[in-house]
């Protein structure tokens, strides 16, 4: 498991040194420092191998955090444990910061022996630890507070306490995409998916139960057989036993390939009903992870034109579309055209937004604040090169950032409910707010 946690500063200080197992000497400190940290080239990847030792690490702001272990374990749980760890740390002094973590040291030591155990990975949700272990440390446990960690280990309700009262109820609920696009310089699509985050505030009183509802291919197939069944049963459209779903269902409907629930959903009742039943954790929580691959809506593409003239110019035109609606604005749009490294001047023209070339970059970025749906941009760049011997330059793909207010995938919630019967207040007392939010994740085209 893991051998050692440690946390540096950006100089490569080290602020927080935790070492589980004898495997892991002080030179494993220095090593990580000297080959990542100060290294001339920055390290691309998030595992680095030096001397039969594995560093795991990743960067928050100015701060680096680093597992490292001497045997051949699991690395998503390593940096499923380090994302945490992150989490937890800034659920209980807000941002991660070299002040932060100094002021703060003394509650790092204790939550990292209260989260590893030799090198395993034990109890690491926030609302347990923090029934226990406070900003200045370890305090005497009242009876009520025993009481919520004893029904956390004996699987009760952990993640919500009783008693939260609010004047208004109030449930937030934003469905959140990433499209990741690779697609060829003719328009081919190469690959394409859609991974989707499901995050919620909840501000309820008592202990609420929640019933959400989603479109996917299913749930719609199943409720349009029932539909047709009961409208005409002496004429089923099935062949082989197999239903035909209508047109609109299969519009509607969204096939998702993986997903993964917070810990406060009844899986028993997803697998039997196909609901999303679940009692929601108090504030701020990740419902729901999913992916999908088909009839994925690609909000933008990217046409783009290269001509080289010689070797010393490039004509360069790139032409955007927005392929949604027209009542739509897409916003944040970025894009990267990357430039040959023995580029000496370029000169742009386009149509909307601010380019400029980045020398330093290698590459020209295009910025619009907004774009409206079916709408076309075009940039125009003249490239002056200068004399180069060596091997031919391969064109990296152009990079492209967004949001948009809809999800990509298709992703619709058909209801949200709310039942707290304690508390006598029902569904239309709770107020509930909806928002779709798509973005782009590694979005590119090749030129």
């Amino acid at each position: 498991m893991i051998g050692g946690v440690f946390i540096y500063n950006h100089k490569g200080e080290v602020l927080i040194s935790r070492v589980y197992r004898d495997d892991i000497g002080r030179n494993a400190v220095d090593a990580f420092r000297v080959n990542v940290i100060h290294a001339r080239q920055q390290s691309r990847f998030p595992v680095v191998n030096i001397a039969r030792t594995s560093f795991f690490y990743t960067k928050r702001s100015n701060i680096w955090l680093c597992a490292v272990a001497k045997q051949n374990i699991n690395a998503a749980m390593v940096f499923e444990f380090l994302n945490k760890m992150i989490e937890i740390m800034q659920s209980y002094f807000g941002k991660i910061s070299e002040e932060n973590v100094k002021n703060n040291f003394v509650l790092i030591y204790e939550l990292l022996d209260e989260i590893l155990d030799f090198g395993y990975p034990q109890n690491s949700d926030t609302g347990v630890l923090k029934s226990f272990i406070t900003q200045q440390g370890v305090r005497p446990v009242t009876r009520e507070e025993q009481t919520n960690v004893t029904s956390a280990v004996t699987g009760q309700i952990g993640w919500r306490r009783e008693g939260i009262k609010y004047r208004r109820n109030e449930l937030f609920l934003d469905v959140i995409e990433s499209v990741n696009l690779l697609m060829s310089q003719q328009g081919q699509v190469l690959s394409t998916h859609v991974a989707g985050r499901i995050v919620m505030k909840s501000y309820l009183s008592g202990m609420p139960e929640c019933k959400f509802g989603i479109n996917d291919k299913i749930t719609v197939e199943n409720r349009t057989k029932n539909q047709l069944e009961s409208t005409n049963p002496n004429n089923n459209s099935t062949t082989n036993g197999s239903t035909y779903p209508s047109s609109t269902a299969a519009k509607t409907a969204i096939a998702i390939d993986d997903c993964q629930f917070h810990q406060c959903v009844k899986l028993s009742k997803f697998e039997s009903e196909h609901s999303i039943s679940f009692i929601p954790p108090d504030g701020e929580f990740e419902l729901m992870r999913y992916r999908t691959t088909k009839d994925i809506s690609l909000p933008f593409r990217v046409i783009p034109l290269v001509r080289e003239i010689g070797r010393t110019k490039m004509e360069v035109k790139i032409v955007v579309k927005s392929n949604f609606k027209p009542t739509l604005i897409g916003q944040k749009i970025e894009i990267r055209i990357p430039t040959p490294p023995n580029t000496c001047d370029v000169q742009l023209l386009c149509m909307k937004g601010k380019a400029k070339h980045k020398s330093s970059e290698n590459a020209i970025v295009w910025k619009m604040k907004r774009m409206g749906g079916m709408k076309e941009s075009q940039l125009s760049a003249e490239i002056e090169l200068l004399p180069n011997d060596k091997k031919k330059w391969n064109r990296p793909p152009i990079s492209m950032n967004f949001e948009v207010p809809f999800a990509p995938s298709g992703f619709k919630v058909r209801y949200l409910k709310v039942f707290e019967h304690k508390l006598n207040y029902s569904d239309s007392d709770t107020i509930k707010w909806v928002r779709y939010i798509g973005k782009s994740g590694l979005y590119e085209t090749r030129s």
